[in-house]
């Protein structure tokens, strides 16, 4: 029970408490446009109720769970289901591999906390959420590679509903508390490549990887592709994690180092302007 409703008060003003918190709480979640409401309780000195749970449900609707404790607001993304995705390759171009390949990713489907709306100030969300889904989605992958060791290849993607900006997507992957996660994880070094697209359901969805530790490592440039056939809703996005066991298996098109020299290029310098 949240500490500003003290057990001692009267059961008249414990219920004005709730009302103003509640009242707050719809103001929050429709961006200051609730409608008058009216809000009836049975209070008596043996019947404890939990403000913040109530608080929850209404602000869910926005795509948050915010809870008042100790005067600290924490928000927490509402994931309607998560999705793993994974194959196994064991013959490539009629050539029989080494040893199997394997692609995986996880996806959170999330309700989007902006959609049907414009909001100048995305940082609040993005903080919250990201902590929670990188560390979510990590443990999840990690769980499917068999450990961070496992995974030579990573990336990263999100897709928008129709009712959010691409920048909503970006705002939730482009964040060092969504991806360091991931990347402390698997130990490495490269930046994790990524996709953030709108679409509705069954959208398409890219994941672009790349060698955890080596950016010019031609065989781990790969992409996984999926889709949700109810994902993502107007209101949702889908969040999402991927890796691999490895590159290519009969990789032999060079790496862009090669390039670079019979070019006479400096690595610093790929483009020679």
């Amino acid at each position: 029970m949240a500490d500003w409703v003290s057990p001692n008060s009267s059961a008249a003003a414990v219920k004005l408490k709730w009302r103003a918190a509640l009242s707050n709480a719809l103001n929050q979640a429709t961006g200051g446009n609730a409608r008058a409401i009216s809000i009836n309780l049975t209070i008596n000195d043996t019947n404890a109720y939990d403000v913040e749970s109530i608080i929850c449900q209404i602000q869910s609707r926005a795509g948050h769970c915010q809870i008042i404790n100790n005067g600290i607001d924490k928000m927490t993304p509402e994931i309607r289901k998560i999705v793993t995705f994974e194959e196994e390759t064991l013959i490539e171009g009629f050539k029989a591999t080494e040893t199997p390949w394997r692609l995986f990713a996880v996806a959170a489907v999330v309700r989007n906390p902006w959609a049907g709306r414009y909001v100048e100030d995305l940082k609040p969300e993005i903080q919250a959420y990201g902590p929670i889904l990188g560390t979510m989605l990590t443990e999840r992958i990690l769980a499917m590679a068999g450990g961070g060791a496992s995974i030579e290849a990573y990336g990263k993607a999100a897709v928008v509903g129709l009712d959010g900006e691409i920048e909503h997507a970006s705002g939730l992957i482009h964040t060092l508390r969504f991806g360091n996660h991931y990347r402390e994880a698997v130990g490495a070094k490269s930046y994790l490549s990524f996709t953030n697209t709108r679409g509705g359901a069954n959208a398409p969805i890219s994941v672009p990887l790349m060698d955890k530790n080596d950016a010019g490592r031609r065989s781990h440039y790969l992409t996984i592709q999926f889709a949700i056939p109810d994902a993502p809703r107007a209101d949702e996005i889908v969040v999402v994690l991927g890796g691999a066991s490895g590159g290519r298996p009969h990789h032999r098109i060079g790496d862009r180092y090669q390039d670079l020299k019979d070019l006479g290029h400096d690595l610093d310098n790929p483009a020679a302007v």
